[in-house]
């Protein structure tokens, strides 16, 4: 992903959680899953390329345990959530991408840059045909 200050991204990047992997001249790579993948950013103009999602976009998966700490989480880092699909931030949404379900909550790179946490809820058996709020998904799971 483009950067404009790596030196600033380094420290973000780093506050959430992920390890450096290699750092060069103007790009370096954050493990996302040590040994399997990893995240690339470099230091380029390309930063002010407006934004769309299938250009600077990425999500990280998370446990459910985590997703519904991470507003918090990441307030206290300084780092505030976004809203997303015309939910408002006040936690994590469930997006029905039938035949599965995910919890997201969505935040942004010093740069603009796309960030989700991602928690898979149902894989192959999601009924769920519109987004609603993780809490109104667990509410409905009670009854």
């Amino acid at each position: 992903m483009p950067v404009r200050d790596l030196k600033r991204s380094l420290a973000f990047y780093e506050s959430i959680g992920l390890e450096l992997a290699h750092q060069g001249q103007g790009l370096a790579f954050f493990w996302m899953e040590k040994g399997k993948s990893w995240l690339g950013l470099w230091e380029a103009e390309q930063v002010n390329v407006p934004y769309h999602p299938s250009l600077r976009h990425i999500a990280f998966q998370v446990e459910l345990e985590d997703i519904k700490r991470a507003k918090q989480w990441l307030a206290d880092k300084g780092i505030e959530v976004r809203e997303a699909f015309g939910f408002a931030p006040t936690g994590p949404i469930v997006l029905p991408n039938r035949p599965h379900a995910h919890a997201a909550i969505y935040f942004e790179d010093p740069d603009g840059n796309s960030l989700e946490f991602i928690c898979p809820l149902e894989l192959d058996t999601s009924p769920l045909t519109q987004m609603i709020y993780l809490e109104e998904w667990e509410n409905k799971l009670k009854s």
